[in-house]
């Protein structure tokens, strides 16, 4: 099964990321996109803005929003039920646009396409840093720094102190292209000694586009075939002795057990054990006494979510199975040991 090609377009408040990604969306020549929206307050791409401007493209349903703050921040509560939930679609979009805040780290989220849930189905076909020329030819980031400070300030996520200088130099060392937007601001030997200052921080190879307002051809944006993800060694980042922003490999595993008489226990005893150990998902299947139907049980970060799918089949054992997902270092046997006790079974052999 081939993977769905993502592309994550990062860059400051005013750069000009919403009319590059509208120029994108309607230019993208009848292929079936998803964009998910990284926003809070007024910084970010308006959502609004993108719905509906390419139909047949990207509809509305295609545009998702997340406002609960720096993507980079909230991989595990958001970004990946995001995208789970896009992956698991009957009709799948053939290219996702991940649009993250002027104020995220992308590294974290390029490692977020590790997770096993996620590193078969999908790829990061590549990395975008867009740049806002004028803001730079006038010594700046951001064409209004003081809306960067405001925007940092006033979300409680952001509990990276960076400084900008260490932000911006962080997304062109992830990105596997740059975009210099607004060129028509600046006068060419400006943009030569810009594209001679940003050559310092890209990876070798990396080329830089010239744009003005955004318009970048589809084809020069998608179809890097980076495979970020598999390269993140190469993508060094101010952050990387930083485990709130540079997570280790995940761990999985799986608990099975037979029928439980009541939920509540083990939804109980999970709670407790996210609380407790570094677990960012439990998943599976739980065979509850006297119901005739599957109970697909979800916990994504502390919440926790259940309900009744289809029936047991006539022939099919009546067993429940979890999935426990973490980062690498996870208490792996106490854990299962736990859960195991709600399941009424033996810890399974090989649980470390």
């Amino acid at each position: 099964m081939s993977r769905i090609p993502t592309t994550v377009i990062t860059g400051f408040l005013g750069a000009g990321k919403t009319t590059l990604i509208r120029h994108l969306l309607q230019n993208a020549k009848g292929r079936r996109l998803a964009l998910i929206v990284n926003e809070f307050g007024d910084v970010g791409v308006d959502g609004e803005l993108l719905k509906g401007c390419n139909d047949a493209a990207c509809p509305d349903e295609d545009v998702v929003e997340l406002a609960n703050g720096c993507i980079c921040c909230t991989v595990a509560d958001d970004f990946l039920p995001t995208m789970l939930k896009l992956l698991d679609r009957p009709n799948p979009p053939e290219h996702i646009i991940i649009e993250t805040s002027g104020l995220a780290l992308p590294k974290p989220l390029v490692k977020a396409f590790q997770w096993p849930e996620i590193r078969t189905r999908a790829t990061v076909d590549g990395v975008v840093a867009l740049i806002d020329a004028d803001a730079v030819a006038a010594g700046r980031f951001a064409t209004d720094e003081a809306a960067l400070a405001l925007a940092r300030a006033a979300d409680p996520s952001l509990d990276h102190d960076s400084p900008l200088e260490e932000l911006f130099e962080d997304q062109l060392a992830c990105a596997d292209l740059v975009v210099l937007n607004k060129t028509d601001l600046v006068d060419g030997d400006a943009l030569a000694r810009i594209e001679g200052s940003l050559s310092a921080d890209t990876r070798a190879g990396v080329k830089i586009v010239r744009a003005d307002h955004g318009a970048v051809d589809a084809a020069v944006l998608l179809g890097l075939l980076a495979g970020a993800e598999d390269d993140l060694d190469a993508r060094p980042s101010h952050h990387d002795s930083d485990p709130d922003h540079d997570h280790d490999d995940f761990d999985s595993f799986v608990v099975t057990g037979g029928e439980i008489g009541d939920m509540a226990p083990l939804e109980a005893a999970m709670a407790r054990l996210i609380a407790e150990h570094d677990i960012l998902r439990i998943k599976g299947i739980v065979a509850v006494g006297g119901r005739s139907a599957r109970l697909v049980i979800q916990a994504v970060g502390p919440r926790i979510q259940q309900h009744f799918d289809r029936a047991w089949k006539a022939d099919e054992p009546r067993v429940s199975q979890l999935v426990v997902i973490g980062q690498t270092g996870l208490d792996q046997r106490a854990i299962a040991l736990a859960l195991a006790a709600e399941l009424g079974t033996e810890l399974a052999a090989g649980i470390a």
